[in-house]
């Protein structure tokens, strides 16, 4: 045992590590720090401010694609839950149902089909049947996106409950519906709250499927971000990248928090 710890505290392992996290995260934590930068120019210091993030809230147009990014993520999150719920239920509880693996082929395909695909084929969908671009197909859009993983956290965690449990609730007298809703349903609600989470943080944070679905007027803050940073990168631009980056490591907590929840009730709800 104490062979193992030196090994993994080796310093090869601990320069490794350190490498690693900066590779990774060091950029962060320089757009934060330059978000409170009173200069105007992005590469040169000058002074502790708070100037841009009141620069951003009174940008009107970049405030209308934040509301338009925040309602989109609720909706697109909710349906996205709804949906996925379903399905994990489906293929958790459905049994050996026929067209199984086609159902479950089309629910995942998401997961390792390239954005770009996606995004294609949602807008030859809406061109084909005459759907004018906006709100709505937004929604539509990154609901189809996020509904997969929501099927992949409920569908995990419908794994681990003991089937005796709704079992035990229909021989006291419950129907199939109210032993799920008593007795299945709560175990499984933590999960179903990770799942909105991840689901509204993958809406709030894409771009690429966005840009093929929205339409004028209905331009979200990614795809705003994008506009701007082409004609070149404004400080207002890191008070609002560092304001996202906020929003979705709480949603990113909350969701870590929800499913270590779930887990430790699955442990208690697994059969031993």
């Amino acid at each position: 045992m104490a062979s193992r710890a030196l090994t993994k505290l080796s310093p090869f392992n601990v320069v490794s590590l350190t490498l690693g996290l900066a590779f990774l995260y060091l950029p962060i934590v320089i757009l934060v720090v330059y978000s409170f930068n009173a200069s105007r120019l992005v590469t040169i210091w000058g002074g502790w401010s708070l100037r841009w993030y009141i620069e951003f809230f009174n940008d009107q147009a970049m405030l209308l694609a934040a509301w338009m990014s925040l309602r989109v993520g609720v909706v697109s999150a909710t349906l996205a839950t709804l949906l996925g719920t379903l399905a994990a239920v489906a293929l958790s509880r459905g049994g050996a149902f026929r067209s199984r693996t086609l159902f479950s082929g089309m629910i995942y395909a998401p997961l390792v089909m390239p954005e770009v695909i996606t995004g294609l084929s949602l807008l030859l969908l809406f061109v084909a049947i005459d759907a004018g671009r906006g709100f709505w197909t937004v929604i539509v859009a990154h609901t189809t996106l996020t509904m997969c993983f929501v099927t992949v956290v409920v569908q995990s965690r419908l794994g681990a409950i003991d089937k005796s449990l709704e079992e035990a609730a229909m021989d006291l007298g419950c129907g199939p519906l109210r032993a799920f809703v008593s007795v299945t349903l709560p175990l499984m609600l933590p999960s179903i709250v990770a799942g909105w989470m991840l689901a509204f943080t993958l809406s709030l944070d894409d771009l690429v499927i966005a840009s093929f679905a929205t339409g004028p007027g209905s331009s979200t803050l990614p795809i705003r971000i994008y506009s701007e940073v082409r004609l070149g990168v404004k400080p207002e631009i890191n008070a609002i990248c560092t304001l996202m980056i906020a929003m979705v490591s709480v949603a990113i907590v909350a969701a870590s928090l929800a499913a270590k929840l779930s887990s430790e009730q699955g442990e208690s709800a697994a059969p031993l």
